[in-house]
């Protein structure tokens, strides 16, 4: 049972943050590319990304798997000292 996941208002969402997180970070300073930056965007790109490939599972059980998945790296994301820290750096 595949879902056309673009459809999904979270993923859609999930996408929007990402590129914000993106541009956020691309003005961090250097010496945080391989620190924050790196790990606040590979927390805010799981979250579409899991979204997509739970919607293509076949069962519901794979499907909320990934979303709970998803749910994590959102939680990651939006980490609240990750958050004032990225406001330091930015």
């Amino acid at each position: 049972m595949s879902r056309d996941f673009t459809k999904i208002r979270a993923w859609q969402l999930s996408d929007d943050l990402t590129v914000e997180v993106y541009k956020t970070t691309k003005n961090f300073p250097r010496e945080e590319v391989y620190g924050l930056s790196s790990q606040l965007r590979r927390a805010a790109s799981s979250v579409p990304a899991n979204i997509a490939e739970g919607a293509n599972r076949s069962s519901k059980k794979e499907y909320l798997q990934f979303l709970s998945v998803a749910s994590g790296s959102l939680a990651e994301a939006l980490f609240p000292p990750s958050l004032k820290t990225a406001r330091l750096c930015g």
